[in-house]
């Protein structure tokens, strides 16, 4: 694997879950639309060049704790994102998920 080839695959994967975060937090959500919004979401980073897997989750708990009105705005609590992209032979795999101990919607590399 060629470190310029990973390096790039890498800041693609970010590249996904940031551009993700930013067009998404604070968009209207509910029980009724959570489902839905999740499948948009993962097909916005579908239609990205390179992504090859994407999956979204809203947390449902967060989501019913918050709203006395039936929605709420997604909260970056709330949210959940996995992305694989592949360029060449290399493939590169991040996660977007709240931590409580930073409170902070970290995005980092897995394996």
């Amino acid at each position: 694997m060629e470190a310029k080839e990973s390096e790039e695959a890498a800041f693609e994967a970010g590249i996904k879950l940031g551009a993700l975060f930013h067009q998404f937090i604070g968009v209207p959500v509910s029980e009724k639309n959570a489902e839905i919004l999740e499948r948009a979401m993962e097909s916005c980073m579908l239609l990205q060049p390179y992504v090859v897997e994407a999956e979204v989750r809203i947390n449902r708990e967060k989501l019913r704790a918050v709203s006395d009105f039936g929605y709420t705005s997604l909260m970056p609590d709330m949210l959940y994102a996995r992305v694989k992209v592949k360029l060449g032979d290399v493939e590169a795999s991040a996660v977007l998920e709240w931590r409580e101990d930073m409170k902070y919607p970290l995005m980092r590399l897995i394996r």
